[in-house]
């Protein structure tokens, strides 16, 4: 199977997107809230999304690694000989999820040479999937639907900067005073991403802490429109590092 056939990754986060919400649309107490190492939360939704997931890569591309959040323990020494690899979310915003704001997605990036090729984003609550392929451009649309071309406002000269609802920051206030930011919405998970890339918001500056599985598909769908993503730096944005922390980085109209 051509790996750009992009319809059978649809397929397997809108599965996956589905039921998450069998869990998000119970009780709170059925939710099986953990924690990990980090103190961070894990949902039985986390884990049912994640088992989807890997079982639907694998059936369709056995030969093709699979680096999950819910599977990251994978020593540095065995991927960094990767060539291509699958970097996956199975729920990205658990904070989001908990809280039952809606504000959570499925994220899976298809990863060649450490950089992110292809990208799939489905948000089960808004029933939305933005996808998108380096070099070749990005799409959003409702399960059922013709996709829609999406792609960044390069013409705006009064920005909106995205920005997350948890992890708000001086110094990010600071760094969007040198744009010409004119307002700002505030939005969880990698839904910041996909509105850069369908020109609702400009820019996407985060200083605090993410993960690769965190920014990988929407940093392919944020460009696949026309945006950028550079380090704090502005230099490359690197993936399958000994350490899978994100520094700082811009994600942005160029």
């Amino acid at each position: 199977m051509n790996i750009t056939d992009i319809q059978p990754i649809i397929d397997i986060a809108i599965k996956a997107g589905k039921a998450i919400l069998e869990v998000y649309n119970g009780t709170q107490e059925a939710f099986g809230i953990t924690r990990k190492e980090d103190n961070s939360p894990l949902t039985i939704a986390d884990r049912v999304s994640h088992e989807i997931i890997v079982d639907g890569l694998t059936k369709l591309y056995p030969q093709i690694p699979i680096l999950s959040e819910e599977g990251a323990d994978i020593e540095y020494a065995i991927r960094k000989e990767w060539k291509q690899y699958w970097c996956v979310d199975p729920l990205d915003g658990t904070k989001e999820f908990i809280s039952r704001n809606g504000q959570f997605t499925v994220n899976i990036a298809f990863m060649e040479n450490n950089k992110p090729l292809i990208g799939v984003i489905y948000s089960p609550v808004l029933n939305v999937v933005y996808y998108g392929i380096i070099g070749k451009g990005s799409w959003k649309m409702t399960p059922g639907e013709p996709s829609e071309h999406i792609s960044v406002d390069k013409k705006a000269t009064e920005w909106v900067a995205i920005g997350s609802r948890s992890h708000a920051d001086e110094d990010e206030e600071n760094i969007l005073k040198q744009y010409p930011v004119v307002s700002k919405l505030s939005i969880g998970s990698s839904l910041k991403f996909c509105l850069v890339a369908e020109g609702k918001a400009q820019i996407y500056y985060r200083k605090g802490p993410t993960m690769e599985w965190d920014t990988a598909a929407g940093q392919a769908i944020a460009i696949g429109s026309g945006a950028i993503m550079v380090n704090a730096d502005f230099e490359e944005f690197v993936y399958n590092k000994p350490s899978l922390l994100n520094p700082g980085f811009y994600c942005k109209v160029s």
